[in-house]
């Protein structure tokens, strides 16, 4: 498979259409205490592979759907459901995109897992403070050392904290060397206040409605193991909470690929993602968000979508023919 660096992967998680998430487990042994999932050792992972089947057919379906990313919880504890969604993916075309702490790195890392590494066009390997407790050192060097030596690029992903990036460039030399850049780059994430990251982090400036710009995770939706699809990545759509209009239920592939259709054509999504969530509080039934102030765009789409007719319904006039607008390619 071709490789794909940082900003390429960027690029098409920002342009609507061409990728999906795939959340294939919430169980995580790790136990961070900043879990924006709240994944734990025992939490509901694959029980239905018929409909697990069913929802791999529908993502190999989706022409336009280049790349495929598998995050959790941590996918690699998932061995069923990790190796059919890599080999059926890859085999159909895709571009796979894998999230993983590392935890499978032990002295000898399994050749299973190796198998599923090589067929990745990336490996996103997550470092943090809060990972540092189950996932040493030498564990975090032996996994950065076997996805390179699979032919696989690195981006290990931080904290976006200067103490965090140094601790993680610390650690691509224990792996690497001084030349870690040659296999190796970094991925700066902001801390989010979801799942167990909620009493670590907190969130303490706000700005009016109409101040926030678009929001490019409605660009790459998710789907979930258990057939719940959702228009973003946020951690508590996934999880079931926040406003039913951004998620739906499938059950077959071709239930899938129209979720998927439907959340991609629908005009406040569209706003939102492509134009800005502030150019909606100009139009009805948004003009009262105009001067309330949100902490997050996320807080903001929450109260849009309660406002906003029922995906597949009609919506306002004025929405539908701005988001006719919208640039294909998120800005």
């Amino acid at each position: 498979m071709s490789r794909l660096t940082l900003a390429e992967v960027d690029q098409i998680r920002n342009t609507p259409g061409r990728s999906v998430l795939l959340f294939l487990t919430d169980r995580c042994p790790v136990g961070c205490a900043h879990c924006s999932v709240d994944s734990r050792p025992d939490s509901p992972t694959i029980r239905d592979y018929q409909r697990f089947s069913e929802i791999l057919d529908g993502l190999c379906a989706q022409p336009n759907r280049t790349t495929i990313g598998i995050s959790g919880g941590e996918p690699f504890v998932e061995r069923r459901g990790l190796t059919l969604a890599a080999e059926r993916l890859v085999g159909a075309g895709k571009q796979l995109v894998l999230y993983t702490s590392g935890i499978w790195a032990t002295i000898e890392p399994p050749t299973w897992a190796r198998e599923v590494v090589r067929q990745a066009s990336c490996v996103f390997l997550s470092t943090d403070a809060f990972h540092a407790p189950s996932i040493g050192d030498e564990r975090f060097a032996r996994a950065a050392r076997t996805i390179v030596d699979e032919g696989v690029w690195l981006i290990v992903q931080v904290i976006d904290r200067p103490e965090m990036v140094r601790e993680a460039e610390r650690l691509l030399q224990l792996a690497f060397g001084s030349p870690w850049r040659a296999w190796a780059e970094l991925s700066l994430t902001p801390a989010l206040p979801y799942g167990r990251g909620e009493s670590v982090f907190h969130r303490t400036s706000t700005q009016p409605g109409q101040q926030f710009g678009r929001c490019g995770a409605l660009a790459a939706p998710v789907v979930r193991y258990d057939g719940v699809v959702t228009a973003c990545c946020n951690e508590q759509i996934i999880a079931r909470l926040g406003p039913d209009r951004l998620r739906q239920q499938v059950s077959t592939g071709d239930e899938l690929g129209a979720a998927l259709a439907r959340f991609d054509q629908d005009p406040v999504l569209k706003v939102i993602g492509r134009v800005g969530a502030g150019v909606l509080t100009h139009q009805e039934p948004f003009a009262q968000l105009a001067s309330q102030e949100f902490s997050s765009i996320c807080e903001l789409c929450w109260r849009m979508q309660e406002r906003a007719q029922p995906v597949g319904e009609p919506s306002n006039p004025a929405t539908v023919a701005l988001a006719s607008l919208a640039p294909r390619t998120a800005m």
